[in-house]
């Protein structure tokens, strides 16, 4: 049980700075890929789009917390 727990906090670690770096990267840059030079309303746009791109691995890792909570739950009362 305790690999399971150690495999989820890596992975949150792991989409946390993934994350923090795509936010950096778009609020840090002055003019995009294609050579559109961004506004606050432009970054904010691109920063719902990376947050869009994160919902799905966020709902991943909800499910993995949540079986890794039943699993530990069950184990405890087993006990």
């Amino acid at each position: 049980m305790k690999k399971l727990w150690t495999l989820w906090w890596i992975a949150n670690i792991f989409w946390v700075v993934i994350f923090a770096a795509g936010a950096a990267i778009v609020w840090i840059r002055d003019v995009d890929g294609a050579g559109v030079t961004q506004t606050p309303e432009a970054k904010l746009v691109a920063f719902i789009v990376l947050l869009m791109a994160f919902i799905f691995p966020l709902i991943i890792q909800v499910i993995w917390l949540i079986v890794n909570l039943r699993i530990s739950s069950s184990k405890k009362t087993n006990i």
